[in-house]
């Protein structure tokens, strides 16, 4: 079967950007080189260049990301649905997220994506949250989430390793709700 210029190209470029979510989840951004991407993909590293511009150009694509739910509702549902997410943060996650958590460390654009999108979080949790610092108490949440995720995407902590994602959420469900609601006590 005959296939047109465009569907040939628009191939090689899915190729090339499945090996650099790859390869940018298994090193991150600064260890990643177009060469290894090429290699990875069958092509010349020109090629890579041609189509993507830069190793920067190509580290856009290839962590592009799904628009996430938005949280809404009451605080409980809130809550609820924070720790649903638990399961998707766990268990197996797309490669452009490993990507983007590996490199947002050591990359600034890596780190303003996950800031950006983590902040809009945090607006939405604090809009449920009806006590002083709702924010900060947003964020709190917000950051044990991605501490559970970078322990056991990243980390493979032994000791969250095997645990299933309704036990993580059972023993988080009374800390999140007490940090939502606790009065703070100011000297």
């Amino acid at each position: 079967m005959w296939e047109s210029r465009a569907e040939r190209r628009r191939q090689t470029e899915e190729r090339i950007l499945a090996e650099a979510r790859r390869i940018f989840a298994e090193r991150g951004y600064d260890r990643t080189t177009i060469r290894a991407v090429a290699a990875a993909a069958g092509i010349d590293p020109g090629l890579v260049m041609q189509y993507f511009g830069s190793k920067q150009g190509l580290f856009q694509q290839a962590v592009e990301l799904p628009e996430i739910e938005p949280l809404t509702g009451d605080l409980a549902q809130v809550t609820e649905d924070l720790l649903g997410r638990i399961g998707m943060k766990i268990g197996p996650i797309p490669e452009a997220s490993l990507a983007m958590m590996r490199s947002m460390l050591t990359h600034p654009e890596a780190a303003e994506r996950a800031r950006a999108t983590l902040d809009g979080q945090v607006e939405q949790i604090a809009a449920t949250i009806d006590a002083d610092d709702p924010r900060l108490r947003a964020a709190l949440m917000l950051v044990t989430m991605l501490g559970v995720t970078i322990g056991v995407q990243l980390i493979d902590l032994t000791a969250l390793r095997d645990v299933p994602a309704d036990r993580i959420s059972e023993v988080l469900r009374p800390a999140f709700q007490a940090l939502a609601q606790m009065p703070i006590d100011r000297p």
